[in-house]
């Protein structure tokens, strides 16, 4: 089945050359001149992935994307410019999957997507066997068959990527994952981010159970070596 992407930017050099590189490589596409022309037209028609600009007239990237994780667990990919690192962090933070800088290559940009999308697949895939799909570590419960997460009963909205680094983890109670394996389970083999991503979607993981249990400690960071997912 041909996946859609929409493409959010203002800059109609980028939703041209881009476009025609995403159609080239079979998805459909999408373009959106601004976050408030996308928000309207993604509410009435869902895309597999969505890319957005940061920087946008009359609704910013930071903005659309808090809109759109309200109601799904779409996969996101923002594009910054060379110097907005604070930029990068806080929409990694408010649940963005991945980040671009420009100027950027094309095909780096097909191969992120490329993965999001594998990934995406493998959390919604109703074909595996529910013995194999059910996690449960105490008041932790996750399914990757219908990619819920509950503790002590109380629903956690994840991102998928926040969904796979958590399971990660949760695997194998007590044992510590490098940020490296970290990146593997979340991003596969094929992508590289560096390791402040990966302590971007830690925090913002804490910060998701504590809002439904203050008290939330199971993730543990073991500085200079990495996390672990606590035993007790």
């Amino acid at each position: 089945m041909q996946q859609t992407i929409a493409l959010v930017d203002d800059d109609k050099n980028i939703l041209t050359s881009v476009s025609m590189a995403l159609e080239a490589e079979g998805y459909r596409v999408r373009i959106y001149n601004d976050g408030e022309e996308a928000l309207q037209g993604l509410v009435h028609q869902p895309v597999d992935l969505a890319i957005l600009d940061i920087k946008m007239p009359r609704m910013d990237g930071m903005e659309l994307l808090t809109k759109l994780k309200s109601s799904s667990n779409l996969p996101v990919i923002f594009l910054t410019s060379k110097d907005d690192e604070v930029d990068e962090v806080l929409g990694l933070r408010m649940g963005a999957d991945d980040y671009i800088k420009k100027p950027f290559s094309q095909r780096l940009l097909i191969e992120r997507i490329r993965t999001l999308l594998r990934r995406s697949e493998l959390a919604e895939d109703k074909t595996v066997k529910k013995a194999d799909t059910v996690l449960v570590r105490g008041q932790l419960v996750m399914d990757t068959d219908r990619h819920s997460c509950t503790w002590d009963a109380k629903d956690v909205q994840l991102t998928v990527t926040e969904f796979l680094l958590l399971k990660a983890l949760a695997a194998r109670p007590g044992h510590v994952k490098s940020r490296d394996q970290l990146m593997d389970a979340a991003y596969g083999e094929s992508i590289y981010v560096d390791d402040r991503t990966i302590d971007s979607h830690i925090k913002r993981l804490r910060k998701k159970f504590r809002q439904v249990d203050n008290k939330f400690s199971q993730i543990e960071t073991l500085y200079g070596v990495g996390y672990r997912y606590s035993e007790t």
